[in-house]
């Protein structure tokens, strides 16, 4: 019988292959330790997992004389900790855990490709990705490595999902090509069978979810030899693994730390006679001692951002207020910055965030990267799907069926209006939704700007957890600093987005003689006005004011005493 070419591709985390000491030995057995998707959760919580000083132990208590820890991406994003220094602290931890290679995940992206290339720099492994090519073709990062343990020769390459192209900003990735997984790793493969090795295992974050086109499944059926694919990008968890074409064990450890995968594999006389794949999971992890060596340098390198968080970067003109009685239960003008500043940044048509993800107020007077955090702490980042009117209408419902009372849910938008009327049953409360000026077209498509907490069904957000992502962003922290930044002085306004009342109420108003009509306003442009924030007035989009306008060939040339169209503008008679 002739030896077995043994492929392991991993997911998002990290891994481990244990060997048996003794080379000559007939029978050995190699254990893969694995996490996928950590996404910066550096730090134990509930929903956060076990955190690095919890992981560091496990992965100290599984590793063997001979053995190797990977990772396969988003690791470097995530949370603030990863952030506020774009990944620094992450690969310290990860340094220490001494990991040996690294796939990047899409989000592991999202501080731009020259930024993930300087923390390569900085670790004490290789990013190894054979599909992320240049626009010659040639790859960006190391294709492959080879590792020998105990006689034993294994090739070890990274495949990043093209996804990535539309699931960080463009820009991140402009001069990044994502070949197709399964050609590239049929190259490798074929690279490393004439390099002799024994052993093969790819990095693969790709995922196994449905809805995308180039997965770890695609990859086991499209390229023979594939012993274990260690996966990540959906967050599966696989407690047991999955068996998929060409004989492929496909193991996912889930996300943020919260398991530690284990697959077992022995090998007797080259040849792969046995293998499992299992979970150590947080409950069995609750008695874990943390690694008092990583426990010392989170607390380090935490107390060494007190200084970032300290930071000032700009001045909030008038307090903007998120306190939780409010955001909860109502529109404020910190929920509408919120929203416009996701509107903008994403471009979309619409955007909608929860107001139980704005955490604190921001006073008047000077603003810091703490203030901002404490406001949106969570590591949410931005999301865009494709929505129709009619599932807009029953996102609005989700939103507006608690209140009066106070809801996590509760939505704080950009983009449009709507009205609640409180005396109908909920899932018929939301009437009179205008979008630009405009009545809501329920067969119409929209684009929403979102949080991924929202966008994979939280606050019982269910009906956009079964829409497709259209694109990813940024952290809304990250937003939000980087809007401050630029606009140095900021404020915002309560101006009617959301309202309260009947649709009779509504019809009333809009054809009332109440001293005002309802037509296309005139702005005459200010000094230090910017087509953004002129947009934030009016509730639009600037690349909007510039469809009204189309003298302006060029947003960033608008010139003090012009005036501007702007829409469906309320004007005194």
């Amino acid at each position: 019988m002739g030896k077995t070419k043994l492929v392991v591709c991993t997911g998002l985390a990290g891994l481990f292959l244990l060997w048996g000491t003794d080379a000559s030995a007939e029978e050995q057995t190699i254990t893969i330790l694995h996490t996928n998707d950590s996404h910066g959760r550096a730090f134990e919580g509930e929903f956060d997992g076990m955190g690095f000083a919890k992981l560091a132990t496990l992965i100290e208590e599984n590793r063997g004389e001979h053995s190797i820890l990977l990772d396969a991406g988003d690791t470097f994003h995530g949370t603030t900790f990863a952030s506020l220094e774009e990944g620094e602290t992450i690969i310290q931890a990860l340094n220490l855990m001494d990991y040996e290679a690294l796939v990047p995940g899409n989000h592991d992206f999202n501080y731009g490709l020259d930024r993930l290339q300087e923390l390569e720099g900085t670790a004490d492994f290789p990013v190894l990705a054979a599909n992320v090519l240049d626009q010659e073709g040639n790859p960006l990062f190391d294709p492959y490595m080879i590792k020998e343990f105990g006689g034993l020769s294994v090739g070890i390459f990274g495949l990043a999902t093209p996804e990535t192209a539309y699931k960080t900003h463009p820009d991140n990735v402009r001069d990044v090509e994502f070949e197709d997984p399964s050609i590239a790793a049929e190259r490798v493969v074929n690279q490393l069978e004439e390099e002799g090795v024994d052993l093969i295992i790819a990095l693969a974050h790709l995922g196994i979810d449905e809805s995308s086109v180039d997965t770890s499944e695609k990859v086991a059926a499209d390229v023979d030899g594939i012993d274990v694919i260690i996966d990540g990008h959906s967050h599966s968890e696989l407690t047991t693994g999955l068996e998929a074409d060409h004989d492929t064990l496909i193991a996912s450890a889930g996300e943020y730390t919260q398991n530690l995968g284990i697959v077992e594999l022995v090998v007797d006389d080259g040849e792969l006679v046995d293998r499992s794949a299992r979970l150590i999971n947080m409950a069995e992890a609750e008695d874990t001692v943390p690694d008092a060596e990583m426990e010392a340098l989170l607390d380090e390198l935490e107390a060494a951002q007190q200084e970032i968080l300290q930071e000032v970067i700009g001045e909030a003109a008038i307090e903007l207020d998120g306190e939780r009685e409010n955001v909860r239960v109502r529109e404020t003008n910190l929920g509408n910055l919120i929203a416009d500043i996701l509107l903008n940044a994403t471009e979309a048509d619409v955007a909608l965030t929860n107001g139980g993800g704005i955490r604190a107020s921001i006073a008047e007077g000077e603003v810091t990267v703490g203030d901002i955090v404490e406001v949106s702490p969570f590591g949410n980042f931005g999301v865009t799907k494709d929505v129709t009117g009619a599932e807009l209408l029953e996102i609005l419902e989700n939103g507006a069926k608690a209140y009066p009372e106070p809801s996590g849910g509760f939505p704080q938008i950009a983009g449009f209006s709507f009205m609640i009327d409180d005396s109908k049953d909920s899932g018929e409360r939301v009437h009179s939704v205008m979008i630009d000026g405009e009545p809501l077209d329920e067969s119409a498509t929209y684009t929403l700007a979102t949080n991924d907490f929202l966008a994979s069904g939280g606050d019982e957000y269910e009906v956009l957890a079964d829409v497709p992502i259209v694109n990813e962003y940024n952290a809304m922290d990250e937003l939000m600093i980087t809007y401050f930044r630029d606009a140095g002085i900021v404020t915002s306004d309560v101006d009617g987005r959301i309202q309260v009342g009947t649709a009779e109420e509504a019809e009333e108003v809009a054809h009332s003689d109440n001293g005002t009509d309802m037509e296309q306003g005139v702005y005459e442009i200010q000094s230090g006005d910017t087509l953004f924030e002129i947009g934030l007035r009016y509730n639009v989009q600037w690349t909007h004011l510039m469809k009204l306008n189309p003298s302006i060939e060029d947003e960033d040339l608008i010139y003090v005493g012009d005036e501007l169209h702007v829409p469906h503008k309320t004007v005194e008679k």
